[in-house]
């Protein structure tokens, strides 16, 4: 799909298809593996009834939900994006 975009410039809806791709790239698989994963590794790593385990959950909450936002607004972003490309 990017290959035909770098190929095909001159094709109408490259530059979303291109921005479509990007977008979801940057939103969904790299902030799963540099923001989300490191969260759920580190309330794995805790003991649930300890003292430490509530602040961790507290802190894992509010920002995986966060980062899980922005997983679902990059996507639909992009899906707009290609959307674009196809008219």
């Amino acid at each position: 799909m990017i290959a035909g975009v770098f190929f095909g410039w001159s094709q109408s809806g490259s530059y979303w298809l291109l921005a479509g791709a990007v977008i979801y790239f940057v939103g969904n698989p790299i902030v799963t593996i540099v923001f989300n994963v490191p969260l759920n590794d580190a309330l794995a790593a805790v003991d649930p009834q300890s003292a430490n385990g509530a602040a961790v959950w507290a802190n894992h909450l509010s920002q995986w939900v966060m980062w899980n936002h922005v997983r679902a607004i990059t996507a639909i972003v992009a899906m707009a994006c290609f959307i674009m490309a196809l008219i």
